[in-house]
């Protein structure tokens, strides 16, 4: 089959590789649709920093990988032992490998597992395949009202769910979005869902504005005004809580300094640097700084979301491809038509 893999950076390869099997505990998938994530694009550019050069732990797999922790299928085969799910279903995937056995997984906190890999970034398998071999314990099943594509954005809604769950946000409170690429814009969607009153769009991208707009953010043209000083005056003393969803170290910065008095920052991305900080912007008002990585707990929820509307796949992917077309279209499309969204890629 066709599976695109991650040799080294700046190193994808579509090869054609063995199909998987479902083995024991496993669930076989005919792969619908994937998307490209900005941890995908990290590696891409500046990996390895999720992929494994020595044998990952749990996936017992290391470089080179097939990409894709993003995606949805249709189930064609069950392992040995396999009882939750059978074949038709209709299913998205929650990626974790988590061991199960260290401090963090003992208190349900699997996504802080010491040894956490990804599926599809660290080994065993992915998404930009014909067909994928999953553990049985990442399926997820999908209801007739969700589509394959919805699907697809399932993983990504769940970092912005469990980012807005772990923040301080209350409802009725007021937020700020640094960020409106794909994850910043199902943060939007957290948010509403969570009751925010406002909530105010940090980004110089007119295409992504527009986007945020779409989904009922005030949006900040940040080549216009000062961001920190503009959220300052329309919500007389800053947001309740901020979100950092772009990577970029000087935006941390301003995030912080648009909280108000015991305000929250939560970093929601993922940093290829170091993001220098102030401590004094922090000391002097009381606020705090936190962050996740990935989720926990929270698929059945955005599933449940998505029937009732949430994170819609016609207002977030703007480029549907072919996984031919991957490399080209795909990961060096993201990096040169930076107005880009979210970008599926549809398995054949």
């Amino acid at each position: 089959m066709k599976a695109l893999r991650w040799h080294n950076q700046k190193d994808l390869r579509l090869e054609n590789i063995e199909e998987p099997q479902a083995l024991k505990g496993k669930v076989k998938l005919k792969v619908e649709w994937c998307g490209i994530c900005g941890s995908d694009l990290h590696e891409y550019t500046a990996g390895p920093i999720f992929i494994p050069t020595e044998t990952h732990p749990l996936s017992g797999d290391k470089a080179p990988i097939v990409m894709g922790h993003e995606f949805s299928g249709q189930v064609v085969e069950v392992g040995e032992g396999v009882t939750t799910v059978q074949v038709g279903d209709r299913v998205t995937v929650e990626p974790i490998y988590a061991c199960g056995e260290c401090e963090a997984c003992k208190k349900g906190k699997y996504n802080l597992c010491d040894k956490m890999g990804f599926y599809g970034l660290a080994g065993g398998g992915g998404g930009f395949s014909e067909y994928a071999a999953v553990p049985a314990e990442m399926i997820h099943k999908l209801p007739e009202t969700v589509s394959f594509e919805q699907g697809a954005l399932v993983e990504p809604s769940a970092v912005a769910l469990h980012a807005v769950r772990q923040s301080k946000l209350k409802v009725g409170d007021k937020a700020a979005v640094f960020g409106t690429g794909p994850i910043g814009l199902l943060v939007i969607e957290a948010l509403k869902a969570s009751g925010a009153s406002e909530i105010y769009a940090v980004e110089l991208s007119e295409i992504r504005q527009q986007k945020a707009a779409e989904l009922g953010a005030i949006v900040i043209d940040s080549k216009k005004y000062d961001a920190v000083e503009e959220i300052y005056k329309r919500t007389n003393g800053g947001v309740d809580v901020a979100y950092e969803v772009t990577g970029v170290p000087p935006v941390l910065k301003q995030a912080i300094n648009a909280t108000k008095i015991d305000g929250e920052t939560m970093v929601v991305s993922i940093f290829e640097k170091e993001a220098p900080i102030h401590p004094h912007d922090i000391v002097m008002k009381e606020r705090s700084l936190t962050g996740i990585i990935g989720y926990r707990d929270v698929f059945p929820a955005v599933i449940s979301l998505m029937a009732q509307g949430y994170f819609p796949a016609d207002k977030l992917v703007t480029k549907r491809i072919k996984l031919d077309e991957v490399i080209e279209e795909g990961f060096e499309g993201l990096l040169k038509e930076r107005d880009q969204v979210k970008i599926l890629v549809k398995a054949e």
